[in-house]
């Protein structure tokens, strides 16, 4: 698997990143892991505007999703198109969101995708196997774990710990996991993690490498964030840019 980091910026749009976005491919498909704000600039720099085969929203938090909207507008009504309707995996309610979002005059964006509802399991998305599990977070919010070939890469989402968490992340090759918020200091309860935090899950699931992600940059240390992960993970760790690249 390759996995293309196209936004990683948290809550909202960083100076140097938009919101998270995530590009995987495998065996010539590309599944596109959230479509946050901005990132479909990115898209179009880094892999092109109809790379994704399809596409997992893990929840319905704009950061994570709302440039599926304006998707909307270049499937639809591209030159060459329309195009035919795009996989698009998500919460409860996704169609009716993007609906809405989308300004869509019949109240629907059923030409444009074709929506399966998340659920805790397994299932197949091209050649990948993708396992999704409810995580610690507000909303219907699901963390993701890929595997191809004999290869993991598991990815947060948004979440404070919980235990399945732990699971999904379990001996992965890579953990892309989200760091919002510094340790030592007042943090909300069952919304997001700490680079320490981060690095426990790390540890305890035993992963091969740990990437950090959805980093706040206006309300945030990135040196903190790391010097936190790396006093509690002590294998190769990273926070991700956009535009990088991976091998899993």
């Amino acid at each position: 698997m390759r996995l293309t980091v196209l936004g990683c910026a948290g809550s909202f749009p960083g100076p140097d990143s938009p919101c998270s976005a995530y590009l995987v491919e495998a065996a010539g498909f590309r599944l596109l892991v959230d479509f946050g704000s901005g990132s479909l600039s990115t898209l179009q720099r880094y892999v092109g505007l109809h790379a994704p085969d399809a596409v997992l929203l893990t929840h319905l938090h704009g950061d994570h999703f709302l440039d599926a909207a304006l998707y909307v507008v270049v499937r639809r009504y591209a030159p060459d198109g329309p195009y035919p309707a795009l996989p698009v995996y998500g919460p409860a309610g996704t169609p009716e969101r993007l609906a809405a979002l989308a300004g869509a005059p019949d109240g629907t964006v059923e030409d444009v995708y074709q929506f399966s509802a998340l659920a805790p399991g397994t299932f197949p998305v091209g050649p990948l196997t993708v396992t999704v599990d409810r995580v610690n977070h507000p909303i219907e919010t699901y963390g993701v774990r890929l595997e191809h070939n004999g290869r993991v890469l598991c990815y947060s989402s948004d979440t404070a710990p919980c235990e399945a968490l732990l699971q999904l992340a379990q001996g992965a090759d890579v953990f892309l996991c989200e760091a919002s918020y510094l340790d030592g200091v007042d943090n909300p309860p069952d919304l997001h993690l700490t680079g320490g935090e981060a690095g426990e899950v790390a540890t305890k699931a035993g992963v091969g490498r740990l990437l950090l992600t959805h980093l706040v940059a206006a309300w945030g240390s990135e040196a903190q964030t790391v010097a936190s992960a790396a006093a509690a993970y002590a294998g190769p760790l990273e926070v991700v840019r956009p535009g990088a690249r991976y091998e899993v």
